[in-house]
């Protein structure tokens, strides 16, 4: 798939209550459990050509709950149990920050440094690509940068349903997320 821009569109996935069980604070590789359909619909989104993109807040590494390397090992057990069922993630971000802790950042979610990121580094059409998470501040940067906003009531999502405007589709579980962005094509 590529956009009227030459750029490749991407899907931008949260990580925690989105593509795995939340658990506050995941510091034990152990603790990673993809959701039920995650893979199906990241290896569709993927087929049919779109970059798919991790985006995470990770404050327990400003909070000093866990390290960055204890941060590292849970994102390489993602990406393990992933490729096991041939689903690749084409790029990962991710902020340590906490403003409370380490002050501001540009890359914390809401705000949009990971993406940009991203967009640079693998040459994205931000405008029609999709953000996707289970808080409001994961879709959030659509609206800044363009694209679509999905919400899905997985992880936070039930809770933070109300907290996102009319503009943000709402859905169930990743899977929906994708039914619906296939169907956008």
């Amino acid at each position: 798939m590529t956009a009227v821009t030459g750029l490749r569109p991407a899907v931008f996935l949260d990580r925690d209550g989105t593509i795995i069980q939340e658990r506050d604070y995941l510091a034990d590789p152990e603790g990673v459990r993809i959701l039920p359909g995650v893979v199906e619909a990241m290896r569709a989104l993927a087929e049919v050509g779109f970059a798919l993109v991790v985006v995470t807040n990770q404050s327990g590494i400003a909070r000093g709950l866990y390290s960055l390397d204890d941060y590292r090992a849970v994102a390489q057990r993602l990406d393990e149990a992933l490729a096991a069922q041939a689903v690749r993630v084409d790029s990962t971000h991710f902020c340590p920050h906490h403003p409370d802790f380490t002050g501001p950042c540009q890359c914390r979610k809401p705000d949009t440094g990971m993406y940009l990121q991203a967009q640079e580094k693998l040459g994205l059409d931000l405008p029609g690509s999709y953000y996707i998470g289970d808080r409001a501040k994961d879709v959030l940067p659509a609206g800044e940068l363009g694209g679509t906003g999905i919400l899905v009531r997985t992880g936070y999502g039930l809770a933070e349903e109300a907290a996102v405007g009319d503009h943000v589709r709402v859905v169930d579980s990743l899977l929906d997320a994708a039914e619906i962005i296939l169907s956008d094509g």
